[in-house]
């Protein structure tokens, strides 16, 4: 009976050092990855500190929600369009 706690006890020891280890060598290796991995240049030359808040406009070509402060803007026929890229405002046969 004792021999079986004391196994027991040495197994726990053992899962929680071998789960101890593991995660600080995933814990490494996250941080390398993240630190070899080059900055990404934000989408379509905008900076990126620009600010995301204020009234939203769904861009007519892929549908996706911008901030009229940081929209790409196009007018056609006298109408005002806001577009999430350049790409985008290319794109608008409108």
């Amino acid at each position: 009976m004792f021999r079986a706690i004391l196994y027991l006890i040495i197994v726990v020891f053992l899962i929680t050092f071998v789960r101890m280890v593991l995660g600080l060598i995933m814990r490494t290796m996250g941080e390398m990855m993240r630190s070899e991995a080059p900055a990404s240049p934000s989408p379509a030359g905008r900076p990126p500190s620009a600010p995301i808040s204020g009234e939203l406009k769904r861009d007519p070509v892929c549908g996706t929600f911008v901030p009229v402060s940081t929209a790409y803007r196009k007018t056609v026929k006298g109408e005002q369009y806001h577009f999430c890229s350049a790409e985008c405002r290319d794109k608008y046969a409108g």
